[in-house]
């Protein structure tokens, strides 16, 4: 397809033609001069021929281009004009013959146009591709592109104007939609959170988007020029990788490298990129997209966390577990000597020296159990309020050094939780919060109600809703970033050696983990450290409980007792005949069921343990449940409540003791049990 000619080309035709000694208006000229120069006869027709030629010639020329072409008088007014014209106009040429070519428009392109071929009238120069809009006959307005330039006679004088006219109202439409489509592909790239660079083959930053300072913290025209290793982590090695792959592969997906930051700050960054080609298809320079992947390394390192966790809180599980049930072997056979020893036997101190390192391994176990999955043990109504206030000035009376401030959120929400176990976890927090105040210091204790979107709490594994918070604050020492990763790890302790187990922390992190709950800890080197705590919110009321009598309650009736360690059968029979109860024993599920069948009628309370082999003390719950609706059974079990014990609660069973308790503790939960309705 042949291209277009341009102003320029045209004008020159026209010129060429005007130069030879026939034609329009200087063509005229030319034949009058030539007349008169002439003395010679002179064929008369073969002028005549020549003029015809000479007409014809231009009229081609004119009408086979695609632009119009006009001329006009000093004022204005159009004397010739081409078909091409008329098509764009919309008129007939005997319309438009005369007419100003200014009527054509509206006032301000008429304006815009005169103060054009003015100006071309002043200076003499052409004034070339100028844009108007002109007003066809009946269908609208077109854009139009115009060159003018003046019409002289043989002594130089101006006499008009030509002009060339095409028309570009597609060619403006497709710009239009063009810098429309360029600044809507613009605002969807600055809107990225992404930082979009492009470079040319030398590496040297020819674009960006906006919001590249935000991940670099340079402006966009201070990257510009800028060699790209300039803010990559490890410079030209990091330059030299992206290079190779692309050219390898022609593309590079989701590599994590550094990125350095105009304050010298290094962030991680996940960067992908391509080749950019021009229409040849040759390699003119890199795209490279480059993504801020700080938060999902703060998730990484979340998810990692909690699994880590979940792994060393199934094996403490287990350990605890075991280790409960040996002491409650060492429990039960001390409390059943010291019923038969009097206060004055040389051996009573002993024995009670051993209930103490006994409740010592009681509470060793009950830590590990705290971040144990499963760490709950009685789960009630709870006013969070009620046991700051409770546990705070426990420790307040031991820390005078430490100013307590609390801000308390009126009518806080309720939740349910093992009172112990978040009195713990307070305890805990003060301490850790102490030791790091040596001397003296500040505590800030706060709660609130809040709701936590899905976003928030999706990291955390927890349900969206409502929660009640606490913030422990202390003006510390504080604490650095890798401390702050370890801190909630079992057994790591920045104390020295031989000065505590470094449980404490872990144990707190377990104890809120399993409450269904949310802890994170925020600090500076010598700015402090603040441990934030969500736990859920609950619609259920507190209800005041009866004070439990410290006294062995004695009873009558018949106990059935479950378990597969022997140990915990023999001092449990013991200490249960002791109190007054007759014995029935079963060593495993499928024995409890049927010996519970031959003696239903007689037996009053069932204690089962939790964690059979034969058959699960859930399941062997089910079973007796279904042969009298009404039994009254006690669950016993080195774990804690949470987990399956909670379901077994949950489906009606009476009560849970944990291992290793008391003779004390047990009488009286059988006594509270039997004594219920």
């Amino acid at each position: 397809m042949s291209r277009k000619p341009t102003y320029e080309e045209l004008e020159q035709r026209v010129r060429e033609l005007e130069k030879e000694p026939v034609g329009f208006k200087g063509v005229g000229e030319g034949l009058k001069k030539v007349a008169s120069a002439t003395t010679v006869d002179i064929d008369r027709k073969r002028a005549e021929e020549a003029l015809k030629q000479s007409e014809e010639k231009y009229r081609t020329i004119l009408e086979s281009i695609e632009d119009g072409y006009f001329e006009t008088d000093i004022a204005g007014n159009l004397t010739f004009l081409n078909d091409s014209l008329c098509r764009i106009f919309g008129y007939r040429k005997d319309e438009l013959m005369g007419m100003n070519i200014r009527q054509f428009t509206d006032q301000a392109n008429a304006r815009k146009l005169y103060q054009i071929t003015n100006n071309v009238y002043k200076t003499g120069k052409p004034a070339r591709a100028f844009d108007y809009e002109i007003i066809r006959k009946e269908d609208g307005r077109r854009h139009v592109e115009a060159s003018i330039s003046l019409i002289k006679d043989s002594q130089d004088q101006t006499i008009g104007f030509r002009g060339i006219i095409r028309d570009v109202t597609e060619k403006r439409h497709m710009e239009a939609e063009l810098i429309h489509t360029k600044n809507f592909l613009q605002n969807i790239l600055d809107s990225s959170i992404d930082g979009i660079i492009a470079t040319d083959l030398q590496g040297r930053v020819i674009s960006t988007t906006l919001n590249i300072k935000d991940l670099t913290g340079y402006d966009q025209l201070e990257l510009i020029g800028k060699k790209v290793n300039t803010f990559y982590g490890k410079g030209v090695e990091d330059e030299k990788k992206i290079m190779s792959e692309l050219m390898a592969k022609g593309e590079l997906r989701n590599h994590e490298m550094k990125l350095k930051k105009k304050d010298g700050g290094l962030i991680n960054v996940n960067i992908s990129a391509s080749l950019l080609k021009n229409e040849k298809g040759e390699i003119i320079g890199t795209l490279g997209i480059y993504r801020d992947i700080i938060e999902k390394k703060k998730l990484e390192a979340q998810v990692l966390q909690s699994h880590k966790m979940e792994a060393i809180g199934t094996l403490a599980g287990g350990i605890a577990h075991d280790f409960n049930n040996l002491l409650m072997g060492i429990q039960g056979y001390t409390s059943l000597v010291l019923m038969d020893v009097s206060s004055t036997h040389p051996h009573y101190e002993r024995l009670k020296g051993i209930e103490q390192q006994v409740k010592s391994g009681a509470e060793l176990t009950r830590q590990l159990l705290g971040f144990a999955r499963g760490g709950k043990y009685e789960v009630k109504p709870t006013n969070i309020n009620d046991l700051i206030e409770k546990s705070s000035t426990m420790f307040a009376r031991a820390r005078k050094e430490i100013k307590i401030y609390r801000g308390y959120e009126k009518d806080l929400w309720t939740v349910e939780a093992d009172q112990g176990q978040i009195e713990q976890v307070l305890l805990n927090l003060y301490v850790n919060a102490w030791q790091a105040m040596p001397g003296s210091g500040e505590l800030y204790l706060e709660t609130e109600n809040v709701t936590l979107d899905a976003n928030y709490v999706e990291p955390y594994h927890v349900e969206p809703g409502k929660y009640v918070k606490i913030s422990v604050k202390d003006t510390g020492l504080g604490m650095d970033k890798e401390t702050q990763q370890r801190v909630f790890d079992p057994f790591f302790t920045t104390k020295e050696m031989g000065r505590g187990t470094g449980l404490g922390l872990a144990s707190v992190y377990g104890i809120i983990k399993n409450h269904g709950g949310i802890i994170n800890v925020s600090s500076e080197k010598g700015k402090g450290t603040t441990f934030t705590i969500y736990l859920p919110a609950s619609k259920k009321e507190i209800t005041e409980e009866r004070e439990l009598t410290h006294e062995v309650s004695r009873g009558k009736g018949t106990v059935l007792l479950i378990d597969d360690e022997d140990m915990i059968i023999d001092v449990g029979s013991q200490i249960l005949k002791k109190m007054g109860y007759e014995l029935l024993l079963a060593r495993g599920g499928k024995e409890a069921i049927q010996l519970y069948k031959e003696n239903k009628d007689k037996i009053d309370i069932v204690i089962l343990d939790m964690i059979m082999p034969d058959m699960g003390g859930g399941e062997t719950y089910d079973r007796m449940k279904e042969i009298n609706p009404d039994i009254k059974v006690l669950l016993s079990s080195g774990y804690s409540i949470d987990g399956q014990a909670t379901q077994i609660l949950k489906r009606g069973c009476n009560g849970f003791i944990q291992k290793p308790f008391d003779i004390k503790e047990l009488s009286n939960k059988i006594r509270e049990i039997l004594d219920r309705e």
